[in-house]
């Protein structure tokens, strides 16, 4: 297969040593079937070992080489070389710290995480004896897509309003959220409430959409962001009870 050389223009940024970020642009020998991945992976082996990246799964499914690619929210082992025309830059996520080089700190995320409790919660426990929670298909419809995130914060790169507004829960926390509070199984809404609802949850969203246009697993936190919000009114107001949806 023929080999083609592609300028990559790679954010760098070593805080022990420098003071700003630089741009480095690298030459790389592609194979026709390469993703950004595999040149990032060609230049830290054979070219500049210094770079830092994160990457493990490859398949799409781990979410941990999110970044940018020419200023676009992207999981680098699905986008393909073949797929950018002249010199490709490749940036770290934007809207969270850089750690080093492509490297961002994920922790505010994982704060946000744990606060809208992405898990079951039951008020009691069947023995298990009696058996598993049944679930309809219909029942499992209601919140199977918003089962499909993987994490990869990719969404919280595209969103305009963390952009600005830092403590913003963000669309996949409340995209997770929502999905338990549709679960037929789970009477944890009331516990979830404060944290959608709240100052920095559901009603500072503008309503963009960028989140759902970049998710790679087609899930609508837009959508979910805009559910939860009716959810909520319908609970402040009493109409609904502060528990599953269903």
């Amino acid at each position: 297969m023929e080999v083609e050389v592609r300028k990559f223009e790679v954010f760098r940024f070593r805080p022990e040593e420098e003071e700003e970020p630089t741009y480095h642009t690298y030459e790389v020998p592609c194979m026709p079937e390469w993703v950004v991945l595999d040149a990032l992976n060609a230049i830290k082996d054979d070219i500049d070992p210094t770079l830092s990246h994160r990457w493990s799964c490859r398949m799409g499914v781990c979410g941990s080489c999110s970044m940018l690619v020419n200023g676009r929210p992207v999981l680098t082992c699905n986008a393909f070389v073949k797929n950018y025309e002249g010199t490709i830059r490749v940036e770290p996520l934007s809207n969270f710290p850089v750690v080093r080089d492509l490297v961002v700190e994920l922790d505010s995320f994982m704060a946000k995480l744990q606060s809208v409790k992405p898990w079951i919660i039951r008020k009691a426990e069947k023995d298990l004896g009696e058996g598993e929670y049944l679930q309809s298909p219909a029942q499992l419809e209601e919140f199977k897509q918003y089962s499909m995130c993987i994490n990869c914060c990719l969404c919280y790169a595209a969103c305009p309003v963390l952009a600005s507004e830092p403590d913003f829960v963000g669309p996949a926390a409340i995209a997770l959220a929502h999905r338990y509070n549709l679960d037929s199984r789970d009477e944890g809404n009331h516990e979830r409430y404060d944290a959608i609802h709240g100052h920095d949850g559901v009603w500072a969203c503008s309503y963009s959409n960028e989140c759902s246009q970049v998710c790679p697993k087609h899930v609508d936190p837009s959508m979910a962001i805009n559910q939860a919000k009716l959810t909520g009114a319908l609970q402040w107001f009493k109409l609904l009870p502060k528990r599953s949806f269903t």
